[in-house]
């Protein structure tokens, strides 16, 4: 009798689980029974990312999941409400769409299958488990999640799964080691300049410009106020990476405790230890910061480390750490010839969102000392998210003679240069173009005819002898870059 009882009890509990859970996804996906997103993300505008994601969403032409990974707090969650969105406006069933965040205390533990087949009860569409658009938000919190997302992609082959995470480091690793050929992955990364305009609604500052490049017009784009423009990349250096903090004069006022506490230390203290069994997280954020201050610096192990006092094989493991957290970005040096080292012991080093220093520090003003530092390293943080691009820095020293390029792109097949840009927050060297001696050593020594040199306000193509240097305001070439990394268009 006490057994029939106990059991009893337990199915009563069972079933007022469910219950809570089923209220709960009802609460979650309003547009089940309003047919539209909660009123709050609707209002948001879209980030321009979100043209590149959709379609990967709707093509089911391919039996793939798909796991939008980035940094935290970079509009991953209301990225996927605006997918869903547009899924509604195209015509699919609101109630084919099932959006499920796994970090809802309720849903702990709970199999992702088991979640999909309540919701579908939920529905009262159980048995024809096809034709769903399912939604797993902060996938991360279910232990061995890529085994349970594999299983649902080879089990319900009639619906999409899309997953997203902000634990980047973990969600990359796992995807590559375990999704092989069911998943592909979606970075989303910090805002680049050109989005941060278009949320701010500042497009009017930029209009259509045309300029030559290697024989060839293209498209490119101006500014009807430099001044304007520059104080909002300004202020994009500054505050600019992360969409809550652009729209927020409160956050901007003390943006550390925004993104030192709730970036910055829940990946340097949860999200690495835990994934890689760091043992010292304070020897971690002591280099973090460090690197963070000489953003846009050349480091060597052996200096960096006698600086932290960390030693070298441990440091290597630190900053493969940082980068699979995409907190920075290395790049590496060739020479004068664009030989690519065969040992390397020097690499520049880059925070992959300049707002990240101000937190950590103080905001910047234009004339600060480090803005040239800064503006290489937002102009760095336009390149980052492009796919198949190999970027180099060019130094070398030949007898008494040394120099410096900052940015190279390598074509791998003829391992040659394709350009080079020198970065500049200053308008002395459109006067005074032969100072840029490091550039022309460069040009010279691989044959290279044009290259762009970035200003302060200066904009216009200045001829030298057998060389030709295109000189563009800091603040454009940064709005340019990262508008063609969206639009994959031709670059300069």
């Amino acid at each position: 009798m006490l057994i029939i009882t106990i059991s009893v009890i337990m199915k009563i509990n069972m079933d007022f689980l469910k219950e809570q859970i089923m209220s709960r996804m009802r609460f979650d996906n309003p547009w089940w029974t309003t047919g539209s997103i909660p009123k709050d993300f609707s209002e948001m505008k879209h980030r321009l990312y979100l043209d590149l994601f959709y379609p990967l969403v709707t093509d089911t032409s391919v039996r793939r999941s798909i796991i939008l990974m980035g940094p935290r707090r970079v509009g991953k969650t209301v990225m996927l409400f605006h997918t869903i969105e547009k899924l509604i406006a195209d015509g699919i069933n609101p109630q084919k769409i099932i959006y499920l965040s796994i970090d809802t205390p309720i849903y702990n533990n709970i199999p992702l299958e088991d979640l999909f087949r309540i919701a579908c009860e939920t529905l009262k569409q159980t048995g024809a488990e096809e034709g769903y658009y399912v939604f797993y938000d902060e996938i991360q919190y279910l232990k061995d999640w890529e085994v349970h997302l594999k299983s649902m992609v080879d089990s319900f082959r009639g619906s999409k799964f899309i997953a997203s995470g902000s634990a980047a480091a973990a969600l990359k690793l796992k995807s590559n080691e375990s999704g092989a050929g069911r998943f592909s992955d979606f970075m989303l990364p910090p805002l680049t300049f050109n989005e941060y305009i278009h949320l701010l609604d500042l497009d009017q500052l930029i209009i259509p410009a045309k300029i030559t490049w290697k024989g060839k017009e293209i498209e490119s784009y101006d500014t009807i106020d430099i001044d304007a423009l520059n104080k909002h990349f300004l202020n994009y250096i500054n505050y600019g990476g992360y969409p809550e903090i652009v729209f927020s004069e409160k956050t901007q006022s003390n943006p550390g405790q925004f993104i030192r506490h709730d970036i910055i230390d829940k990946v340097l203290l949860r999200d690495l230890p835990s994934l890689y069994g760091i043992q010292d997280t304070q020897e971690l954020n002591r280099l973090f910061i460090h690197i963070a201050y000489r953003s846009g610096g050349e480091f060597s192990y052996e200096d960096l480390s006698k600086e932290s006092g960390i030693r070298k094989e441990t440091l290597k493991k630190y900053l493969e750490y940082l980068e699979a957290a995409f907190l920075i970005k290395r790049v590496n040096k060739i020479d004068i010839n664009a030989k690519r080292m065969k040992r390397i012991t020097a690499f520049k080093t880059y925070l992959t969102n300049p707002s990240l220093r101000c937190a950590l520090f103080s905001p910047l003003t234009e004339s600060d000392s480090f803005m040239g530092n800064m503006v290489e390293t937002a102009i760095y943080a336009q390149w980052i998210p492009r796919d198949n691009t190999e970027i180099y820095y060019a130094n070398w020293k030949q007898g008494r003679k040394d120099g410096e390029v900052d940015m190279v792109g390598l074509d791998m097949v003829r391992q040659k240069p394709n350009w080079a840009v020198e970065i500049k927050w200053s308008d002395r060297y459109f006067d005074h173009c032969s100072e840029l001696k490091s550039l022309f050593s460069f040009m010279e020594a691989n044959k290279i005819t044009e290259a762009v040199v970035t200003s302060a306000k200066k904009y216009g193509r200045r001829e030298l002898d057998s060389v030709s240097l295109m000189f563009i305001p800091s603040a454009i070439y940064a709005y340019i870059t990262g508008k063609n990394t969206i639009s994959r268009k031709q670059q300069i």
